[in-house]
Protein backbone atom coordinates (compact mmCIF):
# COMPACT_ATOMS: atom_id res chain seq x y z
CA UNK A 1 0.00 0.00 0.00
CA UNK A 2 1.06 3.26 -0.82
CA UNK A 3 1.57 6.22 1.88
CA UNK A 4 2.16 9.44 1.84
CA UNK A 5 4.60 11.41 3.73
CA UNK A 6 5.97 15.08 4.06
CA UNK A 7 9.91 15.70 4.83
CA UNK A 8 10.56 18.35 6.70
CA UNK A 9 13.94 20.29 6.18
CA UNK A 10 16.43 23.80 6.58
CA UNK A 11 14.87 26.40 4.40
CA UNK A 12 17.15 26.41 1.74
CA UNK A 13 17.80 22.93 1.21
CA UNK A 14 14.40 21.36 -0.38
CA UNK A 15 16.11 20.72 -3.82
CA UNK A 16 19.33 18.78 -2.10
CA UNK A 17 16.43 16.96 -0.19
CA UNK A 18 14.06 16.06 -2.95
CA UNK A 19 17.11 14.82 -4.71
CA UNK A 20 18.49 12.83 -2.14
CA UNK A 21 14.90 11.16 -1.11
CA UNK A 22 14.65 10.27 -4.63
CA UNK A 23 18.23 8.38 -4.30
CA UNK A 24 16.58 6.41 -1.34
CA UNK A 25 13.23 5.26 -2.92
CA UNK A 26 10.84 7.79 -2.79
CA UNK A 27 8.18 8.39 -5.37
CA UNK A 28 6.08 11.03 -6.25
CA UNK A 29 8.69 13.34 -5.29
CA UNK A 30 7.91 17.15 -4.93
CA UNK A 31 10.02 20.16 -3.20
CA UNK A 32 7.61 22.70 -1.40
CA UNK A 33 8.37 25.44 0.60
CA UNK A 34 10.08 24.30 4.10
CA UNK A 35 10.16 20.13 2.88
CA UNK A 36 9.27 17.93 0.41
CA UNK A 37 6.52 15.55 -0.57
CA UNK A 38 6.86 12.06 -1.49
CA UNK A 39 5.03 8.89 -1.45
CA UNK A 40 5.93 4.96 -0.92
CA UNK A 41 5.19 1.99 1.27
CA UNK A 42 4.64 2.51 4.84
CA UNK A 43 8.33 0.98 5.41
CA UNK A 44 10.18 3.79 3.61
CA UNK A 45 9.98 6.23 6.61
CA UNK A 46 12.24 3.15 8.16
CA UNK A 47 15.04 3.88 5.40
CA UNK A 48 14.18 8.00 5.26
CA UNK A 49 14.90 8.45 9.34
CA UNK A 50 17.85 6.26 9.33
CA UNK A 51 19.31 7.28 6.25
CA UNK A 52 18.77 11.02 5.11
CA UNK A 53 21.07 13.00 5.86
CA UNK A 54 19.26 16.74 5.35
CA UNK A 55 15.62 15.82 6.66
CA UNK A 56 14.56 17.50 9.80
CA UNK A 57 11.06 15.31 10.59
CA UNK A 58 9.60 12.37 8.43
CA UNK A 59 5.61 12.98 8.71
CA UNK A 60 2.96 10.33 7.65
CA UNK A 61 -0.26 11.96 6.23
CA UNK A 62 -2.97 10.30 8.23
CA UNK A 63 -5.71 12.47 7.16
CA UNK A 64 -6.99 15.36 5.05
CA UNK A 65 -9.82 17.57 3.85
CA UNK A 66 -11.29 20.86 3.24
CA UNK A 67 -12.20 22.60 6.35
CA UNK A 68 -14.04 25.67 7.37
CA UNK A 69 -14.08 26.23 10.97
CA UNK A 70 -12.13 24.19 14.06
CA UNK A 71 -14.98 21.78 14.20
CA UNK A 72 -14.52 20.73 10.69
CA UNK A 73 -10.68 19.54 12.13
CA UNK A 74 -12.46 18.15 15.10
CA UNK A 75 -14.69 16.03 13.23
CA UNK A 76 -12.01 15.18 10.68
CA UNK A 77 -9.48 14.23 13.62
CA UNK A 78 -12.00 12.42 15.18
CA UNK A 79 -12.21 9.92 12.23
CA UNK A 80 -9.27 8.76 12.41
CA UNK A 81 -8.53 5.06 14.20
CA UNK A 82 -6.07 6.64 16.61
CA UNK A 83 -6.34 3.13 18.74
CA UNK A 84 -4.25 1.37 15.37
CA UNK A 85 -1.20 3.30 16.83
CA UNK A 86 -1.20 4.48 19.75
CA UNK A 87 -3.24 4.12 23.06
CA UNK A 88 -3.63 5.75 26.46
CA UNK A 89 -0.43 4.73 27.97
CA UNK A 90 1.72 6.98 25.48
CA UNK A 91 2.22 10.07 26.60
CA UNK A 92 1.45 12.81 23.33
CA UNK A 93 1.61 16.34 21.88
CA UNK A 94 0.14 17.82 19.01
CA UNK A 95 1.52 20.89 17.27
CA UNK A 96 -0.33 23.25 14.37
CA UNK A 97 1.05 25.40 11.65
CA UNK A 98 -0.50 27.74 8.85
CA UNK A 99 -0.10 29.30 5.75
CA UNK A 100 -2.93 32.00 4.86
CA UNK A 101 -5.29 30.08 7.04
CA UNK A 102 -8.80 32.26 8.18
CA UNK A 103 -9.06 31.07 11.83
CA UNK A 104 -7.60 33.45 14.27
CA UNK A 105 -6.19 30.69 16.74
CA UNK A 106 -3.75 28.10 15.83
CA UNK A 107 -3.63 27.31 19.95
CA UNK A 108 -7.75 26.79 19.83
CA UNK A 109 -7.07 24.36 16.45
CA UNK A 110 -4.42 22.25 18.80
CA UNK A 111 -6.69 21.93 21.29
CA UNK A 112 -9.40 20.61 19.17
CA UNK A 113 -7.19 18.04 17.21
CA UNK A 114 -5.96 16.78 21.10
CA UNK A 115 -9.69 16.56 22.76
CA UNK A 116 -10.19 14.38 19.35
CA UNK A 117 -7.51 12.03 19.98
CA UNK A 118 -8.67 12.06 23.85
CA UNK A 119 -12.35 11.72 22.79
CA UNK A 120 -11.39 8.64 20.59
CA UNK A 121 -9.20 6.64 22.83
CA UNK A 122 -11.53 7.42 26.02
CA UNK A 123 -14.05 5.57 24.18
CA UNK A 124 -11.70 2.91 22.57
CA UNK A 125 -9.46 2.40 25.90
CA UNK A 126 -11.91 4.10 29.13
CA UNK A 127 -8.99 6.48 29.67
CA UNK A 128 -7.11 9.15 27.98
CA UNK A 129 -3.52 10.07 27.15
CA UNK A 130 -1.56 12.06 29.27
CA UNK A 131 0.22 15.51 27.20
CA UNK A 132 4.06 15.59 27.30
CA UNK A 133 5.46 18.28 25.12
CA UNK A 134 9.17 17.94 26.02
CA UNK A 135 9.81 14.42 25.29
CA UNK A 136 5.96 12.40 24.32
CA UNK A 137 5.98 8.84 22.67
CA UNK A 138 3.35 10.18 20.20
CA UNK A 139 3.97 13.41 18.06
CA UNK A 140 0.62 14.68 16.26
CA UNK A 141 1.31 17.67 13.71
CA UNK A 142 -2.19 19.48 12.38
CA UNK A 143 -0.77 21.61 8.84
CA UNK A 144 -3.96 24.41 7.68
CA UNK A 145 -3.81 26.41 4.43
CA UNK A 146 -6.60 28.33 3.31
CA UNK A 147 -8.96 25.68 3.11
CA UNK A 148 -7.54 22.34 3.48
CA UNK A 149 -6.14 20.79 7.32
CA UNK A 150 -3.97 17.81 6.60
CA UNK A 151 -3.04 15.89 10.30
CA UNK A 152 0.14 13.60 10.33
CA UNK A 153 1.78 11.32 12.69
CA UNK A 154 5.80 12.43 13.41
CA UNK A 155 7.74 9.07 12.50
CA UNK A 156 10.61 10.54 13.64
CA UNK A 157 10.60 11.76 17.27
CA UNK A 158 13.08 13.78 18.13
CA UNK A 159 14.34 16.21 15.03
CA UNK A 160 16.63 14.06 12.97
CA UNK A 161 19.71 16.62 13.23
CA UNK A 162 19.52 15.17 16.42
CA UNK A 163 22.04 12.21 15.73
CA UNK A 164 23.27 10.91 18.60
CA UNK A 165 26.73 11.44 18.53
CA UNK A 166 27.32 14.92 19.63
CA UNK A 167 28.80 14.47 22.98
CA UNK A 168 29.83 18.57 23.58
CA UNK A 169 29.57 21.28 21.56
CA UNK A 170 30.00 25.50 22.02
CA UNK A 171 27.84 28.00 21.71
CA UNK A 172 25.20 27.76 19.08
CA UNK A 173 26.62 25.17 17.07
CA UNK A 174 25.50 24.32 13.50
CA UNK A 175 22.60 22.31 12.26
CA UNK A 176 24.10 18.65 11.45
CA UNK A 177 21.21 18.06 8.66
CA UNK A 178 22.27 22.02 7.06
CA UNK A 179 25.77 21.25 7.78
CA UNK A 180 25.22 18.10 5.36
CA UNK A 181 22.74 20.05 3.41
CA UNK A 182 25.68 22.75 2.94
CA UNK A 183 28.35 19.58 1.85
CA UNK A 184 26.07 18.96 -0.82
CA UNK A 185 25.26 22.02 -2.18
CA UNK A 186 28.88 22.95 -2.43
CA UNK A 187 29.25 19.70 -4.20
CA UNK A 188 32.19 18.65 -2.24
CA UNK A 189 33.35 14.65 -3.14
CA UNK A 190 34.64 12.15 -0.72
CA UNK A 191 38.24 12.52 -2.49
CA UNK A 192 38.33 16.18 -2.19
CA UNK A 193 40.47 17.73 0.76
CA UNK A 194 38.13 19.75 2.56
CA UNK A 195 38.85 22.07 5.38
CA UNK A 196 37.63 24.28 7.69
CA UNK A 197 39.33 26.55 9.96
CA UNK A 198 37.10 27.50 12.22
CA UNK A 199 35.44 24.15 13.21
CA UNK A 200 34.13 24.87 16.35
CA UNK A 201 32.96 21.46 17.94
CA UNK A 202 33.57 20.03 14.07
CA UNK A 203 30.13 19.04 12.90
CA UNK A 204 30.77 19.60 8.96
CA UNK A 205 34.05 17.83 9.42
CA UNK A 206 31.67 15.07 10.93
CA UNK A 207 29.08 15.09 8.71
CA UNK A 208 31.60 14.66 5.83
CA UNK A 209 33.21 11.87 7.17
CA UNK A 210 30.04 9.74 7.44
CA UNK A 211 29.40 10.96 4.00
CA UNK A 212 32.80 9.62 2.58
CA UNK A 213 32.03 6.17 4.75
CA UNK A 214 28.14 5.85 3.67
CA UNK A 215 27.62 5.89 7.17
CA UNK A 216 23.83 6.15 7.89
CA UNK A 217 23.13 9.32 10.33
CA UNK A 218 20.87 7.89 12.47
CA UNK A 219 22.53 4.54 13.75
CA UNK A 220 23.19 6.03 17.16
CA UNK A 221 19.96 6.69 17.82
CA UNK A 222 16.00 5.75 17.71
CA UNK A 223 12.64 6.98 16.47
CA UNK A 224 9.10 7.90 16.86
CA UNK A 225 8.30 4.96 14.74
CA UNK A 226 9.55 2.65 16.95
CA UNK A 227 6.75 3.56 19.54
CA UNK A 228 3.35 2.79 17.57
CA UNK A 229 1.69 -0.27 17.33
CA UNK A 230 2.31 -1.03 13.82
CA UNK A 231 5.94 -0.94 13.86
CA UNK A 232 8.03 -3.72 12.55
CA UNK A 233 11.02 -4.89 14.01
CA UNK A 234 11.89 -7.67 11.15
CA UNK A 235 11.28 -4.70 8.40
CA UNK A 236 13.57 -1.90 10.03
CA UNK A 237 16.14 -4.41 11.26
CA UNK A 238 16.38 -5.77 7.97
CA UNK A 239 16.81 -2.09 6.60
CA UNK A 240 19.53 -1.28 9.35
CA UNK A 241 21.64 -4.29 8.44
CA UNK A 242 21.42 -3.23 4.82
CA UNK A 243 22.68 0.46 6.19
CA UNK A 244 25.77 -1.00 7.80
CA UNK A 245 26.42 -3.32 5.03
CA UNK A 246 27.13 -0.50 2.89
CA UNK A 247 29.74 1.13 5.00
CA UNK A 248 33.15 1.82 3.78
CA UNK A 249 35.73 2.65 6.96
CA UNK A 250 38.54 2.03 5.08
CA UNK A 251 37.99 5.27 2.83
CA UNK A 252 40.84 7.48 2.78
CA UNK A 253 39.87 11.09 3.95
CA UNK A 254 41.53 14.34 3.35
CA UNK A 255 38.97 16.07 6.51
CA UNK A 256 40.93 18.92 8.37
CA UNK A 257 39.67 21.26 10.56
CA UNK A 258 41.65 23.69 13.03
CA UNK A 259 40.18 26.35 15.50
CA UNK A 260 41.71 28.86 17.89
CA UNK A 261 39.60 28.22 20.93
CA UNK A 262 40.67 25.21 22.94
CA UNK A 263 37.76 24.52 24.15
CA UNK A 264 35.78 23.94 20.63
CA UNK A 265 39.18 21.39 19.68
CA UNK A 266 38.03 19.31 22.97
CA UNK A 267 34.84 18.79 21.75
CA UNK A 268 35.70 17.83 18.53
CA UNK A 269 38.28 15.21 19.67
CA UNK A 270 35.57 14.12 22.51
CA UNK A 271 32.49 13.72 19.29
CA UNK A 272 34.86 12.15 17.02
CA UNK A 273 35.57 9.53 19.49
CA UNK A 274 32.11 8.46 19.75
CA UNK A 275 32.24 7.75 16.08
CA UNK A 276 35.83 5.99 16.21
CA UNK A 277 37.35 9.53 13.87
CA UNK A 278 40.15 10.46 15.69
CA UNK A 279 42.36 8.92 14.10
CA UNK A 280 40.90 9.72 10.47
CA UNK A 281 40.15 13.68 10.52
CA UNK A 282 43.18 15.99 11.36
CA UNK A 283 42.41 18.66 13.95
CA UNK A 284 44.78 21.15 15.40
CA UNK A 285 44.14 23.96 17.39
CA UNK A 286 45.23 27.69 15.92
CA UNK A 287 44.37 30.99 14.69
CA UNK A 288 42.87 30.98 11.40
CA UNK A 289 45.95 33.14 10.70
CA UNK A 290 48.16 30.95 11.26
CA UNK A 291 47.02 27.88 9.58
CA UNK A 292 48.62 26.70 6.57
CA UNK A 293 46.20 25.16 3.41
CA UNK A 294 47.27 20.96 3.66
CA UNK A 295 47.05 20.73 0.13
CA UNK A 296 47.24 22.58 -3.15
CA UNK A 297 43.97 22.86 -3.69
CA UNK A 298 40.42 21.58 -2.09
CA UNK A 299 37.11 23.49 -0.48
CA UNK A 300 37.01 25.60 2.21
CA UNK A 301 33.19 25.23 4.25
CA UNK A 302 33.05 27.10 7.35
CA UNK A 303 30.68 28.88 9.22
CA UNK A 304 33.07 32.05 10.81
CA UNK A 305 31.41 33.68 14.30
CA UNK A 306 29.71 36.72 13.83
CA UNK A 307 27.81 39.11 16.50
CA UNK A 308 25.01 40.26 17.68
CA UNK A 309 25.81 43.13 19.81
CA UNK A 310 27.17 46.43 18.33
CA UNK A 311 31.19 46.47 19.66
CA UNK A 312 31.11 42.44 18.16
CA UNK A 313 29.52 43.58 15.02
CA UNK A 314 32.69 46.14 15.21
CA UNK A 315 35.33 43.93 15.84
CA UNK A 316 34.09 42.08 12.94
CA UNK A 317 34.39 44.59 10.51
CA UNK A 318 37.55 44.88 11.25
CA UNK A 319 38.48 41.67 10.60
CA UNK A 320 36.53 40.68 7.56
CA UNK A 321 38.52 42.34 4.76
CA UNK A 322 41.91 40.52 6.85
CA UNK A 323 40.13 37.35 6.27
CA UNK A 324 39.30 38.23 2.64
CA UNK A 325 42.87 38.69 2.26
CA UNK A 326 44.12 35.75 3.71
CA UNK A 327 41.38 33.37 1.74
CA UNK A 328 42.82 35.43 -1.56
CA UNK A 329 46.57 34.87 -1.05
CA UNK A 330 47.22 32.06 0.82
CA UNK A 331 44.64 29.73 -0.60
CA UNK A 332 44.31 30.65 -4.34
CA UNK A 333 43.41 27.73 -6.26
CA UNK A 334 40.60 26.04 -3.81
CA UNK A 335 36.52 27.27 -3.30
CA UNK A 336 35.99 28.56 -0.46
CA UNK A 337 31.91 28.11 1.08
CA UNK A 338 31.09 30.93 4.11
CA UNK A 339 28.05 30.13 5.45
CA UNK A 340 26.92 33.67 7.96
CA UNK A 341 24.24 35.32 9.57
CA UNK A 342 26.16 38.10 9.30
CA UNK A 343 25.29 39.67 6.05
CA UNK A 344 27.51 42.39 5.36
CA UNK A 345 30.15 40.00 5.07
CA UNK A 346 30.32 40.01 1.80
CA UNK A 347 30.74 43.64 1.03
CA UNK A 348 32.95 44.13 3.66
CA UNK A 349 35.41 41.61 2.81
CA UNK A 350 35.60 42.72 -0.57
CA UNK A 351 35.57 39.62 -2.49
CA UNK A 352 33.20 38.61 -4.99
CA UNK A 353 31.02 36.22 -4.21
CA UNK A 354 30.20 33.69 -7.01
CA UNK A 355 27.05 32.82 -5.94
CA UNK A 356 24.82 33.40 -2.43
CA UNK A 357 22.46 31.00 -1.56
CA UNK A 358 19.83 31.91 1.38
CA UNK A 359 19.31 29.45 4.18
CA UNK A 360 18.23 29.09 8.09
CA UNK A 361 20.20 27.79 10.85
CA UNK A 362 17.19 27.13 13.08
CA UNK A 363 15.22 30.49 13.18
CA UNK A 364 17.90 32.71 12.01
CA UNK A 365 18.51 33.77 8.24
CA UNK A 366 21.52 32.80 7.00
CA UNK A 367 23.44 33.07 3.44
CA UNK A 368 26.14 30.78 2.07
CA UNK A 369 28.53 32.56 -0.07
CA UNK A 370 31.00 30.77 -2.76
CA UNK A 371 34.15 32.48 -3.77
CA UNK A 372 36.70 30.69 -6.45
CA UNK A 373 39.54 31.89 -4.93
CA UNK A 374 42.44 33.37 -7.32
CA UNK A 375 45.30 34.91 -6.21
CA UNK A 376 45.03 39.05 -6.97
CA UNK A 377 41.56 38.86 -8.49
CA UNK A 378 38.07 38.85 -7.44
CA UNK A 379 38.33 41.97 -5.12
CA UNK A 380 35.48 44.49 -5.17
CA UNK A 381 37.56 48.10 -6.06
Amino acid sequence: MIEHFFASCPRGLESVLRDELVSLGGQEVIAVDGGVQFSGPYALCYRINLESRIASRVLWRIAQSRYRSEKDIYVLARRIPWQKWFGAKHTLRVDTAAIKSPLTSLEFVTLRVKDAICDTLREAEGERPNIDTRQPDVRVHTFLTADHATIYLDTSGEPLFKRGWRQTAGDAPIRENLAAGILRLAGWQPEQTLFDPMCGSGTFLIEAALIAQRRAPGLHRTFGFERLKNFSVAEYSAIREAAIAQEDHTVALAIYGSDRSGDAIVHTQKNLMVLGLESKIHIKQCQIEDATPPTPSGLVITNPPYGVRMEELDTLAEWYPALGDLLKQRYSGWTAFILTGDLRITKIMRLKASRRTPLFNGALECRLFRYELVAGSMRKP
